[in-house]
């Protein structure tokens, strides 16, 4: 089995997830590529105790991102850190050789993004991906699949969204994503927007323009010294578009909603597809239900579909068994570690967001800011 060594950017939340997988490699009979940590970045140097405490592996603690990327022993780099940080971080890793996966949205802006992409256009023989772990659920696999053998006949109108009400409580604390200069001016469209853009890109689904509505219903909130502070990035984003399906050039209606305010949703991803021939929609809610309806004369029904544990990449865990966040995770990397040892994705719709999808994700972001401010459509 090939190893690939990793340093890990960024200690967070997610930095352990992707630590987790690691450790749960032995989940996925059948890889014949594997993680292995050896090496940790952060400033915040209390974090580093828990990677240290559970990774023997790891080999260099560092506070120092540059002295992370000077180690020759690492492979590849995943990185999880501020959106003003993407830039010089993700570009640093890309021009250092090593491989990257990195958080949403690839850049505070699309000048960064830019930048970011054409580093890595620079470096073909380093893969450059954007983490998004949501299209690896099995029942959106399905949906995938139902994509590649055109199964929906000409789309009529989609609509994908991630919602969530973490920020419905009004004195949860500022956080760095309320900071305008830390998270950018895109606010929930950079954090939560490629979970609802990745399968309708991959799908080859274009936005031609956009009329965004864009809100800020919480103005300010306590700012964990005893005051309150202004909140000054969006909280909730809903886009309407005229979308271009890449081999037909047919056109169709696609609503994008990413909402950090969403009363009752404790975190929802979804997917409608309607279209000529069948129609589908999913939700993480249920995340082992998908619903199909398919025209075949007579009455339009629609049927329920438990998927299980029917994962891209064999797991141990049996098929009747529910499958969760931290299984998408898994599959997420698992996609990584495959596209660096084969040179492509195992199928289509199993694959990590592209460069060039995040680039069509800062010009459609661009194109809703830009909309918001002149309450019109915008050529995206």
């Amino acid at each position: 089995m090939k190893t690939v060594r990793f340093g890990i950017i960024g200690l967070g939340l997610m930095g352990r997830e992707f630590a987790s997988a690691a450790a749960r490699w032995c989940h996925l009979p059948d890889a014949d590529v594997r993680p292995e940590i050896v090496a940790i970045c952060d400033k915040a140097t209390a974090l580093h105790g828990w990677y240290r405490d559970n990774f023997p592996s790891i080999q260099q603690s560092t506070d120092d991102y540059r002295a992370l990327l000077a180690n020759k022993q690492i492979d590849a780099v995943y990185v999880a850190v501020p959106h003003n940080l993407h830039r010089e971080i993700y570009c640093a890793v890309i021009e250092s050789g090593k491989h990257l996966l990195g958080e949403k949205p690839f850049g505070i802006d699309k000048a960064a993004g830019d930048a970011i992409v054409a580093a890595a256009k620079r470096n073909p023989q380093v893969l450059v991906r954007c983490s998004s772990q949501s299209p690896f659920f099995p029942a959106v696999q399905r949906i995938g699949d139902m994509l590649d053998r055109n199964a929906f006949g000409r789309i009529i109108e989609v609509e994908t969204g991630f919602l969530h009400s973490s920020d419905l409580d009004a004195n949860k604390p500022l956080n760095w994503k309320r900071l305008i200069e830390l998270n950018g001016e895109y606010g929930v469209l950079g954090d939560l927007g490629m979970h609802a853009c990745h399968l309708g890109f991959r799908a080859g689904w274009t936005p031609r323009n956009v009329r965004a509505v864009l809100g800020k219903i919480v103005k300010e909130r306590p700012d964990g010294k005893g005051g309150r502070a202004p909140c000054l990035t969006w909280d909730n984003a809903t886009l309407l578009c005229e979308a271009v399906e890449s081999v037909s050039g047919d056109t169709f209606p696609w609503t994008l909603r990413t909402h950090r305010i969403a009363p009752g949703q404790k975190n929802n991803w979804y997917i409608e597809i309607l279209g000529t021939k069948a129609s589908a929609r999913w939700t993480s809610v249920t995340a082992d239900i998908v619903e199909i309806m398919e025209y075949t004369g007579g009455e339009q029904v629609w049927g329920q579909i438990q998927t299980g544990h029917e994962t891209t990449f064999k797991s141990i865990t049996g098929g009747i068994f529910q499958f969760g966040f931290s299984d998408a995770i898994l599959q997420m990397w698992a996609a990584f570690l495959y596209e660096i040892a084969h040179g492509k994705p195992v199928k289509r719709f199993a694959g990590c967001a592209t460069p060039d999808e995040v680039a069509l994700s800062h010009r459609l972001f661009t194109a809703a800011l830009e909309s918001q401010r002149t309450a019109q459509t915008v050529v995206v």
